[in-house]
């Protein structure tokens, strides 16, 4: 029998992006557009032929067609060179050939080497996190103290769940909450489809608005040219919105069927599955203890992403300024749990192992923007580009930029490595069509994230294993929830191209 093929992982794809932008070098007209950027007080211009020092002014930008306001420049929200649109110019061809293509992926993984260590280090502070058992602990200590509260245990659940997507991008450490909250719901007379609804679905909504999620939002912004805080209110609002309309949705369903079992999903379309985890609660005389040191370790993760966002908005924060409050509370965790020096350094180098596929991902896809910068090609595919969508409205481009997205990331779920593949191109592109960056951001947040409830190369089929269900149950259950969130976000992202 023949052995079944699995699709590519991320990196053999990526791999062939390089080869395709290799090819595109030989095939393309180069081309450069002039680039505008801050220099201390002033803007430069850099042409093909010299460097030209403008005022930093809102009247320099009106002059060169970019209808963007002088703040975005001055309080650093556009951090990279932007092309100035109608100055694209042909120039000699430059095609990268194999060692070119065998260059790309170290290139790509020393520019983008600061990004790279501070998803490194947040692997380590992760990794050394939950080595102690506090976040296993707290939502224990939560499930058992709300026996027979099982409405506000939805409600707290379901939001702790996305805001950790949504705070840092919680994916596959949500898998092991499974054992502990699906034998309490089924006792309280729900069905497996409310603790797969809570875990699965909170993080998943969690990455839509990704208000601070390392992995998408600030990468993405990063490769985009602008500040990740840019939009970072409109995704809080957005965030609230979504997790609130998720909790209604599964308090629907789960007054429905705790008022007549047989309306149950899972037991029209499964029957009568067998749960994976014995349905056995503790009594309250055994109700687990949160010790003061589990308390200050919780209180030490949620303070160091508000932290992060603290020192972004008024510090003017960056990668060196987060990765060194990471690894800082790193430390600190390993001296309130008294961990061993040898002990912690193994740990954390552990953690940051765990997030190499993801560095390297980040590296190789940067390699294909390098190919096609060295090729001189990069502007002129923003140039033709923008040439094809000319006179296109911008809410349709929006919207297909949705759409984009929400079909690549069935092929590409790596959300790092879509940021830096896409956005170096489609961020230039949104200066050229007078498009706000935070919303190309946005679309690819929002595509990505709804595709993530149902993308087998994601975390659905696991996290169905993990209580034995079909995902036919999960299609029938989440489809009316998917169609409002889509609508939802194409709202917003319309609304947001018009706001200042």
């Amino acid at each position: 029998m023949s052995k079944k093929r699995s699709f590519p992982g991320p990196i053999p794809i990526l791999m062939m992006v390089i080869i395709l932008a290799a090819l595109c070098t030989w095939l393309l007209p180069a081309g450069q557009y002039n680039k505008l950027s801050v220099n201390g007080k002033n803007f430069e211009m850099t042409t093909d032929s010299s460097e030209i020092n403008l005022p930093l002014s809102q009247k320099t930008l009106d002059s060169l067609g970019i209808q963007i306001k002088i703040e975005k420049f001055i309080h650093g929200d556009i951090r990279k060179p932007i092309s100035v649109p109608g100055t694209f110019t042909k120039q000699q061809r430059n095609g990268q050939g194999f060692i070119s293509v065998l260059q790309a992926p170290v290139k790509g993984i020393v520019d983008s080497i600061d990004i790279i260590l501070f998803v490194l280090i947040i692997g380590g502070f992760m990794y050394v996190f939950n080595e102690t058992g506090a976040m296993v602990k707290g939502i224990t200590w939560l499930a058992h103290a709300m026996k027979g509260r099982e409405y506000w245990l939805i409600i707290i659940l379901t939001s702790i769940f996305s805001f950790l997507a949504g705070s840092y991008g919680m994916a596959e450490e949500a898998l092991v909450f499974y054992p502990i909250l699906v034998p309490l719901f089924l006792a309280a007379g729900y069905d497996l489809l409310i603790p797969l609804a809570i875990i699965f679905g909170g993080t998943s909504l969690g990455v839509i608005p990704a208000f601070s999620n390392p992995f998408s939002t600030i990468i993405a912004s990063n490769a985009a040219g602008i500040n990740w805080m840019d939009g970072l209110q409109e995704r809080l609002l957005l965030w609230v919105i979504l997790t609130a309309l998720l909790i209604w949705y599964i308090l629907r369903y789960a007054a429905k069927i705790k008022k007549d079992p047989t309306a149950s999903l899972v037991y029209k379309i499964d029957g009568h599955v067998k749960p994976l985890y014995e349905v056995h609660i503790s009594d309250e005389n055994n109700l687990p203890t949160l010790e003061w040191k589990t308390k200050l370790l919780l209180f030490i993760y949620i303070a160091t992403f508000l932290s992060m966002i603290a020192g972004v908005v008024f510090l003017d924060w960056w990668t060196t300024e987060m990765s060194a409050l990471f690894l800082g509370s790193s430390v600190l965790i390993a001296v309130i749990t008294r961990i061993n020096e040898k002990v912690f350094v193994r740990e954390f180098i552990k953690g940051a192992e765990s997030l190499l596929s993801v560095a390297f991902i980040i590296g190789v896809a940067r390699g294909v923007t390098i190919v096609l910068n060295d090729g001189h090609v990069s502007d002129s595919v923003l140039y033709y580009t923008a040439n094809l969508v000319n006179g296109i409205q911008p809410i349709f481009f929006i919207l297909l930029l949705l759409l984009f997205y929400v079909v690549f990331s069935i092929f590409i779920q790596s959300s790092s490595g879509m940021a830096v593949l896409t956005m170096p191109i489609i961020g230039a592109l949104s200066i050229l069509v007078n498009l706000p960056g935070r919303e190309i951001v946005n679309s690819y947040m929002y595509g990505m994230g709804l595709m993530s409830f149902l993308a087998p190369t994601g975390l659905i089929l696991p996290s169905l294993a993990m209580v034995n269900i079909s995902l036919k149950t999960w299609i029938k259950f989440i489809t009316p929830l998917l169609i409002v969130l889509t609508i939802i976000c194409m709202l917003v992202l319309v609304i947001g191209i018009y706001l200042l």
